[in-house]
């Protein structure tokens, strides 16, 4: 299957990780999709890159009819333990298995930056509906928080040119299509609580740290470590927030 092949291995790796560490997204961004993608409980609704679940079963409430797509077996494993209602198959973006015109809205949680994205977009604008919708989602810890940037810019030295969200540079692919109306934003704060070994994990979780030889994988965790208790003095003895911000983005098939 075509995906990077960081994403591949870390991910295989890091199922359990990703589903014990990483937050849900917050009800506020959620509410915003729903009224902008229209999705009621009448909806043929496809998400992209599903991962274990984070978006799905926060949106299966709304009674639509759901398709969840994730090309990693081990994420796709911990989506359907968390989700058994849901409706996935191991599937990629840029070669969705469904027919033409067949879906009310596409949502893609934390994962565009990983397709290739003129050729899933043109797949995307495939089994979308006349004026169908697509909606985007990324988590991110919030970096104007002091240990926070000083835990992700040191996360940051391993990236090795992996695909990343924050350069924006995914957004090209919008520019390079006609498929779709121009995107829309909102931002969102919300925050998570949790303690070290969750933020250990929530690293450990990071497809390119998961992707790690496993001595390399102990230095990260341990400078981590070393940087929450010496930015929060009780980070090792209790529970503390870590901030985030949620970016929805939206659009329309033209």
């Amino acid at each position: 299957m075509d995906i990077h092949r960081v994403a591949a291995r870390g991910y295989e790796l890091a199922g359990r990780d990703y589903e014990r560490a990483r937050p849900l997204y917050p009800n506020d961004a959620i509410a915003l999709l729903v009224t902008e993608l229209g999705i009621t409980g009448g909806s043929a609704v496809l998400e992209l890159g599903a991962g274990t679940g984070k978006l799905t079963r926060l949106l299966a409430g709304t009674g639509a009819k759901w398709l969840a797509l994730e090309p990693v077996a081990a994420m796709l494993a911990q989506l359907t333990a968390a989700v058994p209602t849901a409706s996935a198959l191991i599937g990629t973006a840029e070669a969705i298995p469904a027919r033409t015109a067949v879906v009310d809205a596409v949502v893609v949680g934390t994962a565009f930056h990983w397709f290739r994205g003129v050729p899933a977009l043109g797949e995307i604008a495939r089994v979308l509906a006349p004026r169908g919708a697509l909606g985007l989602l990324w988590n991110n810890p919030d970096r104007d928080t002091d240990w926070v940037a000083a835990v992700w810019e040191m996360v940051d030295e391993y990236r090795r040119g992996v695909p990343g969200n924050l350069d924006l540079s995914w957004q090209q692919a919008f520019t390079d299509t006609e498929h779709f109306t121009p995107l829309q934003h909102r931002r969102f704060a919300h925050t998570q609580e949790i303690d070290l070994d969750a933020l250990l994990d929530r690293v450990a979780s990071i497809s390119f740290v998961a992707s790690l030889p496993p001595a390399e994988l102990e230095t990260v965790r341990g400078r981590v470590q070393d940087l929450a208790t010496s930015h929060l003095p009780d980070a090792g003895r209790g529970r503390f927030p870590l901030p985030y911000r949620t970016d929805v983005y939206w659009c329309r098939k033209r």
